[in-house]
């Protein structure tokens, strides 16, 4: 009831105001289990998604959604709950993992629509990361059920990350056909098997998606570019500009990282 109710307002509120548009709805089933693994550009992939799909889908949320302080994090934590959402931790305690995994395999028992993320975490740059085989392909073996790969297409530029108010912009959502991992059942101790089903999907979303594709983990990336960030920032307050006006010099007198990385942009 609670879905049904915040599917209508909010759901028909975002087709109104954004008109995504949608193909490859007809790979859903109309009944039965199934598992949605979507690429992740935004925060709003979680809305879009659901407002566009007939059956009510449970996605895997980091708990964050659920605990955030203000007046947004008490909305959004609203919404999750009121859409089933489940939580998962991704501090690294022990057992989190392990609890979103079981709770992804009840809601397919249940015969309903279970939505992941394979990349674990929101594209740092909007290209496509490798993803994690241990919650993905786990649940797939577990339940038997069918994989459609899903591609988000624009939604980052709705709202990209810090921004509070979402720009009017078409986003997209590409379905493909479902894909039957049967072959492997029983294997799920393989971390092989457990590797190439996710490479598998993730390769299927590239297809959808048109993006680049990176294999490293998006966490690693982001890890990366904060360590960047914190570079570029000791190396900016370290080589201030001079009494001259020049700007900041590297020690044998060419530019700095920064500027020869503005120079060489396209």
């Amino acid at each position: 009831m609670i879905y049904g109710a915040m599917k209508l307002s909010i759901g028909g509120t975002l087709k109104l105001a954004f008109r995504p548009w949608v193909e490859g709805l007809e790979h859903v089933p109309a009944e039965g289990p199934a598992i949605l693994a979507s690429n992740h550009l935004s925060f709003s992939d979680s809305f879009f998604l659901p407002a566009v799909l007939h059956r009510k889908v449970t996605f895997i949320a980091k708990s964050e959604y659920f605990t955030s302080p203000g007046l947004k994090g008490k909305l959004t934590a609203a919404f999750f709950k009121g859409v089933g959402q489940l939580p998962v931790d991704r501090s690294g305690k022990r057992g989190a993992g392990e609890a979103a995994i079981q709770g992804g395999i009840e809601v397919l028992r249940r015969g309903e629509l279970f939505g992941i993320y394979p990349e674990g975490t929101r594209s740092p740059d909007g290209r496509l990361y490798r993803g994690k085989p241990g919650g993905l392909a786990r649940v797939t073996l577990a339940t038997g059920a069918p994989v459609l790969p899903v591609a988000m297409i624009d939604t980052e530029k709705v709202q990209p990350p810090g921004t509070v108010v979402p720009k009017m912009i078409r986003p997209g959502i590409r379905i493909g056909k479902p894909l039957d991992f049967s072959r492997y059942q029983g294997m799920e101790g393989d971390r092989y098997v457990l590797r190439s089903l996710t490479d598998e999907v993730m390769y299927e979303i590239m297809k959808l998606s048109g993006q680049e594709y990176v294999d490293i983990y998006a966490t690693e990336a982001k890890r990366r570019l904060a360590e960047a960030a914190k570079e570029r920032a000791a190396a900016a307050k370290s080589n201030r500009p001079g009494p001259d006006g020049d700007g900041p010099r590297d020690p044998a007198g060419g530019r700095t990282g920064s500027e020869e990385a503005e120079g060489t942009a396209g």
